[in-house]
């Protein structure tokens, strides 16, 4: 566990400070003002909770069942309740960085003084984290809306000291055991905590920050890959030119394109070497590698907006207002972060997309201006490359089927209480599998990129100074350069680590500058 702190206020939190505590096990605090906004809001619910008039989530069932009025002393089993009956998901366990991001994001909204928790539920919520206690949730079980459900039911449960969870050593055990060992006491829930632990987007938004965080890299990482497939091409780096993409000012596009001039600073390869064939124009998907990552770029940009804006929401029902009012809303309606997951899995499909047409001309003898067939050491003897671009090319296709929109497909639940609603949460399931695909596919760019350059290398041809730190780097990673043929998938496993560990980018910079 990482020692690095995160102090929780009552104003939100950083992309940064999700990622340290879902991957990097950094510590949460609750701040001296959380402590006092939640005691604050407390009040007020513990005020309405006296009265006789029913107040939704306080004093009344939940949903379709939100009728009925509950009497005071079945206002306790009515949280235990909503909270057990919840944690009805199903299917493969969630990842533990997930589980760590969507508990630490509800507890970011409890924080705030919104919800009228009571401030030891927090301080409980955060000993788990701290603890390195993680629940076991399941594949399926929410729906985007009204909260992710499920997924935050069974967390809910594990503060009650119910249900499984994942110790720090990896083992799952019954949760009462787990807090017992680490000296914690499960929670009694009372009025509305049952409710405003499982009545938020934190898992899709999770997700969604943690993808950002991926993709980042992964853009960056394809410029290069892009950069390297155009010098082993042959190709004309005169389309990066600033210039020519100032007068289309779209910002992703200039900084792709000043990310592959950086790269290809001082090849011997550009632009050169075409009297065998010559072209006045380079494929598409080598000339256009910019306006196709930029766009990407851009997309991910607002992306970034939509998660900033969650990550500073409170989003509970009802929730308390400074002025006492207690109110019911539909902050809880996952559409706008649903929407920017779609959006990533379309442009992430895209970018590995073009990732593999330029590898697959690479392999082609046809078109890769004589570069020897598959890349092989003895063409029909060896193989080469061949059936890592079918790997690649499988992956580009179960991409373009993550790329279908799961927002678009609303089901109706809650005897047609929740009518419409977002299906974030599987938008972003979806959008993982894809940035862990896009990842491989990059990956595969780059190991045939980088062994072609080094056979343009052997032709007597002399690559950019980063070009040959980025195969440099690569190789010293166990990703072995041009030869015979011989089991690949190791070959193909380090460049994946390389690239999914910024490796790749980290090999360039020290000559080209930090890229963006």
């Amino acid at each position: 566990m990482d020692m690095h702190t995160v102090v929780v206020g009552t104003s939100g939190t950083t992309a940064e400070d999700v990622v340290a505590v879902a991957r990097q096990g950094a510590r949460v605090e609750l701040s001296a003002a959380a402590v006092e906004a939640l005691a604050a809001a407390r009040l007020i619910v513990d005020a309405l909770a006296a009265k006789p008039e029913p107040v939704y989530g306080v004093s009344t069932g939940f949903g379709a069942l939100a009728s009925r009025h509950i009497s005071p002393e079945l206002r306790a089993q009515l949280q235990r309740n909503i909270v057990r009956s919840h944690a009805a998901g199903m299917g493969p366990r969630v990842e533990r960085e997930v589980v760590r991001a969507l508990m630490f994001l509800r507890l970011k909204t409890v924080a705030s003084g919104h919800t009228g928790v009571r401030p030891e539920v927090a301080q409980t919520m955060a000993d788990l984290l701290n603890a390195g206690i993680t629940p076991v949730v399941h594949e399926y079980g929410s729906l985007g809306c009204s909260g992710d459900l499920a997924p935050l039911s069974h967390c809910a449960l594990t503060l009650m000291g119910e249900g499984d969870a994942e110790g720090p050593d990896g083992t799952v055990r019954p949760a009462g055991e787990l807090l017992a060992a680490h000296g914690i006491t499960p929670v009694e829930l009372r009025e509305k905590e049952g409710l405003a632990l499982l009545n938020g987007t934190d898992g899709m938004l999770g997700m969604l920050v943690m993808a950002l965080a991926d993709l980042k890299n992964l853009y960056t990482s394809a410029d290069i890959t892009a950069a390297l497939s155009l010098e082993a091409l042959l190709g004309t780096d005169k389309v990066l030119a600033p210039e020519l993409h100032a007068i289309r000012p779209h910002p992703g596009q200039g900084v792709s394109a000043d990310n592959m001039l950086r790269v290809l600073a001082g090849s011997g390869l550009t632009g050169h070497h075409q009297d065998d064939a010559p072209r006045v124009q380079d494929a598409y998907s080598v000339r256009c590698a910019p306006q196709v990552n930029g766009a990407g770029r851009d997309t991910l940009d607002y992306a970034a907006v939509v998660a900033g804006r969650e990550l500073a929401s409170s989003v509970d029902n009802p929730v308390v207002l400074p002025d006492g009012r207690v109110e019911s809303n539909g902050n809880f309606h996952g559409a706008p972060v649903a929407y920017v997951l779609d959006f990533l899995a379309i442009v992430a499909a895209d970018l590995g997309s073009i990732c593999e047409r330029r590898t697959d001309r690479l392999l082609d003898k046809n078109r890769s201006h004589g570069l020897p067939p598959f890349l092989a050491d003895d063409a029909g003897v060896d193989s080469g490359l061949m059936i890592a671009q079918y790997t690649q090319a499988a992956l580009v296709s179960e991409m373009k089927r993550l790329a279908v929109p799961a927002s678009a497909d609303s089901i109706p639940s809650s005897a047609m209480q929740e009518d419409h609603v977002s299906m974030g949460w599987s938008a972003a399931r979806k959008l993982r599998t894809a940035v862990d695909n896009l990842a491989r596919i990059v990956a595969v760019e780059l190991y045939a990129a980088t062994r072609a350059v080094e056979i343009r290398a052997a032709q007597g041809l002399t690559p950019a100074p980063a070009s040959q730190a980025a195969v440099d780097a690569l190789r010293a990673a166990g990703a072995e350069g041009p030869g015979p043929d011989r089991f690949l998938a190791p070959d193909l496993a380090a460049a994946d680590t390389f690239v999914r560990e910024g490796r790749l980018v980290a090999a360039v910079e020290p000559v080209t500058g930090p890229l963006a």
